[in-house]
């Protein structure tokens, strides 16, 4: 059976238990340093009591180095690589490949959607590089997944839910020629997210004020099994920055999707860890911060309505019905001004009553963007893990097994006595409320008759639970990297600054696999000037208008977005249905 992996965010320990907690396979975490989100980074201390806790259920941890590293940061970045093995972590999310021409301990390495991973000719390469997963580009379709997952032989990993970025991941340098930000250090100003006005070549406005560049959220509920079926093995949830009331909900929301149609698929599919998760709540997508959704390329290669263009913020739930709504709700809608908010004081039959202040118009379209109740209840615990045990009790002791796999055998420690009444053996093996365990099957032998005492049952009981926790640190399976094949020659699509070659051992490595002399990245010293790409997108703003010169002809060109003084030209390849966006 092809083990399935659901793959949540964690922007610190405290959510990443939350993530394992509410059916998390994996979680991703960002290191000390060189993460893609500077905000979500973690000690060692943290990420090694995350793995402590993970590791439990065979759930495992993924460290984040997924940013481009200068020369004078590539001692630092080979000691958190060894601070990270001996913490116990995984697998490392890369994208910079001139860590692989460090000294590394054999920790595994997985190639981050930053790589550009978009056919099977560089997912063969990552593969023969050494990579174990190889995590592909956001704007792939089913199809084009099926054929990448039919060439490879190591996991595939793609995102199922969450923020998008417009532009091929890795393949954005807006933020860094605008005010040296780079989304490639974890520096991301979201360029993507201002307002736009859009002009023809005439000077004509198609446009104006509009989030031309802003994507709705990605939510491939309805394509995992589709997935599944074309050979993915794990399936991620972007928001490393999300709090743990969002990564509760939406972890939880795809562990029951995923488990429905792994039960469809009797013997095909299994999870990677181990434990069943019960939540107190019942989880919805709606509920948490979106910007509406979407399926991006996923069945269309030309989508219509992808682009969020009123807002960049929270579209929250539809409300139909203001007898939903709780006080204290917070409420949005779309006026002539643009998009705006409300609280709730208070709901009286189908009128709403808004807090001081606050004013909401008649006949709007109302979006709930804070669910006072939904927000309060995920405050609390609303999680449990459990793993089944199996224990077979008799007069010299207890032998247990669990879903994972471990059998171990605990002495009672003293010979029973003769019992005055029959006694409830079960009842206190059972006992197992404050761990991660539950007793499923429980069987005695030999002991009809006798007595122990309740003292040396508790301890059995706690002796049982230790015992297969060591067993099931011992037993670990670590993945470990692969070994890097020589000869194979890497896919350079553009050979400027957009390969992000930012240090020596990165130009080695490129060198080893036979593309010499390459140009610096934009961070290391590159260069670059107006007509140099800053954007590759298979969004298209003429597309998304409903003005596809495909569809509807030619328009005046050059096209030029302008927000709040930056400028930018657009270029468009309709043969490949990509739309550049270069420095104006």
């Amino acid at each position: 059976m092809r083990k399935i992996e659901l793959l949540a965010p964690a922007r610190d320990a405290a959510t990443a238990r939350e993530a394992v907690l509410h059916g998390a396979d994996a979680v991703y975490m960002g290191g000390p340093a060189f993460g893609a989100r500077q905000a979500a980074a973690n000690s060692i201390d943290d990420i090694r009591s995350t793995v402590e806790f993970a590791h439990r259920y065979r759930a495992r941890v993924y460290v984040t180095l997924n940013t481009v590293i200068l020369d004078s940061e590539l001692a630092e970045a080979e000691r958190i690589v060894r601070d990270c093995y001996e913490a116990g972590v995984d697998a490392l999310i890369i994208q910079d490949l001139g860590l692989l021409r460090l000294d590394l301990p054999p920790i595994a390495l997985h190639a981050s959607t930053q790589c550009d991973t978009r056919t099977p000719s560089k997912a063969l390469f990552l593969q023969d590089a050494g990579f174990s997963q190889i995590v592909l580009a956001r704007e792939l379709g089913i199809n084009e997944i099926r054929e990448i997952c039919s060439k490879v032989e190591v996991p595939v990993e793609v995102f199922v839910h969450g923020a998008l970025c417009v532009s091929y991941s890795g393949r954005c340098h807006a933020g860094q020629v605008w005010k040296g930000r780079s989304a490639n250090r974890g520096e991301c100003p979201q360029v993507c997210r201002l307002p736009f006005t859009l002009k023809d070549g005439n000077g004509k406005v198609l446009a104006r004020d509009k989030h031309l560049l802003s994507l709705r959220d990605f939510n491939a509920t309805a394509r995992l099994e589709q997935l599944l079926d074309a050979g993915v093995s794990s399936f991620k949830i972007e928001g490393r920055l999300k709090d743990p009331a969002y990564v509760k909900n939406i972890t939880a929301w795809y562990r029951q999707r995923i488990d429905e149609i792994i039960s469809r698929w009797k013997g095909e599919f299994c999870r990677s860890s181990f434990g069943s998760s019960e939540v107190t709540f019942i989880p919805n997508p709606e509920k948490s911060f979106n910007r509406g959704f979407t399926e991006y390329f996923l069945t269309e290669r030309r989508p219509h309505g992808i682009a969020s263009l009123l807002t960049p913020k929270s579209l929250g739930e539809r409300i139909d019905n203001p007898k939903l709504l709780n006080n204290g709700d917070g409420v949005s809608f779309f006026t002539s001004k643009g998009y705006e908010g409300a609280r709730v004081n208070r709901v009286e039959g189908s009128r709403i009553i808004p807090a001081p202040g606050s004013r909401i118009p008649e006949e709007v379209e109302l979006r709930r963007t804070y669910d006072r109740v939904w927000e309060a209840t995920l405050e609390r615990p609303t999680a449990t893990r459990k793993i089944d045990i199996d224990v077979k009790l008799d007069s010299t002791g207890a032998t247990a097994s669990d879903e994972r796999g471990m059998r171990i055998r605990v002495p009672l420690g003293i010979a029973p006595e003769k019992a005055v009444k029959p006694m409830d053996f079960r009842s206190h093996i059972a006992k197992l409320g404050a761990t991660e365990y539950r007793l499923r099957d429980f069987t005695q032998t030999g002991l009809e008759g006798l007595f122990v005492p309740a003292s040396v049952l508790s301890a059995l009981r706690r002796d049982i639970c230790k015992a297969l926790d060591l067993a099931n640190v011992a037993t670990y399976p670590f993945d470990r990297r692969r070994a890097e094949k020589e000869g194979s020659v890497i896919p350079v699509e553009s050979h400027d600054y957009r390969e992000n070659v930012a240090n020596r051992k990165a130009r080695q490595f490129y060198s080893d696999h036979g593309a010499e002399e390459m140009p610096a990245a934009l961070e290391s010293g590159g260069r670059s000037g107006r007509g140099d790409v800053v954007m590759t997108c298979r969004h298209c703003v003429l597309r998304e208008l409903g003005r596809c010169m495909k569809e509807k002809g030619a328009v005046a060109q050059p096209l030029r977005l302008e927000s709040e003084g930056l400028r930018f030209s657009l270029r468009f390849d309709c043969a490949r249905c990509e739309m550049q966006v270069l420095q104006d």
